[in-house]
Order: C-alpha cells, then structure tokens, then sequence
C-alpha cells in the first residue's frame, strides 16, 4: 500500500497527515498524540474512535506535521487533516456519514478569518463616537 497524504488548515494553522499502514500510532510534531493536553487528545480521538466504531480494528500509522497558528489551531487542523486521511484509506461511505453525521468540521475546513483593521482607525469594526458639545 502507498502513502496517503492529505491537509486541514484552520485559521492560520496547515497541517499535513501521511497515512501508511502500520499498527495505530498517531505523531504529532514527533509526539504520540497521547502525551497532548487531556482536551486536544480528545479532539485527535475523536475520528478515530469513529473510525474504529464503523471500521473495527485500525491498521495504520499516522505521522501528522502541523504549522503555523496556534497550539489549538494546530490540533484542530492536524484534526481535519487525520479525518481526510482516514477517509480516503478507508474509501468507506458509511465512514463519511459517520463524520459528517458526528460532526462537519471534522471534513469541512473552518474558513472564517481575523477581520482586517481600517485604516485611520484602531479596529475592525466599530469607529469612535464623536461627541460635539
């Protein structure tokens, strides 16, 4: 079996996932994925447990590198990255539901962005009020 290579991104965090076959270990910028925060562990676990509730046993390694962004932003891409990945190594229908069914931004990238400044002003949005008495 080839390599599977497949990317998330959200916000400004791009990760790339390359799927082989091997015997479930997970890396994360050359960590196993179970050394994360308890709440960012969760997050990684999440398509795999759907996985493996559709599938059964999962027979592959995932090596996933991530960029860019911050540290939530990066296991949220490294996230979508893993699910994309799986999918296509499983060519399942049935595991596509199940992802989109548990959750969409498991397969669908988050595109919204920080919103640019304007010029003269010091935000976003809402200008200063103007008082003339």
């Amino acid at each position: 079996m080839s390599k599977i290579i497949t990317s998330g991104k959200r916000k400004s965090a791009i990760a790339r996932a390359v799927l082989e076959e091997g015997t479930g270990n997970i890396s994360i910028n050359g960590r196993d994925y179970k050394t994360l925060h308890i709440f960012d562990k969760l997050k990684i676990e999440e398509p795999l447990r759907i996985a493996e509730n559709v599938l059964g046993k999962l027979n592959f390694d995932v090596a996933i590198t991530a960029k860019g962004g911050g540290e939530k932003g990066q296991i949220e891409a490294a996230r979508i990255a893993l699910s994309r990945a799986i999918l296509n190594f499983s060519k399942s229908n049935e595991v596509e539901k199940a992802f989109l069914d548990y959750d969409r931004s498991l397969l669908v990238a988050d595109v919204r962005r920080k919103e640019t400044y304007k010029p003269g002003d010091s935000k976003a949005r809402s200008k200063r009020q103007k008082s003339y008495r």
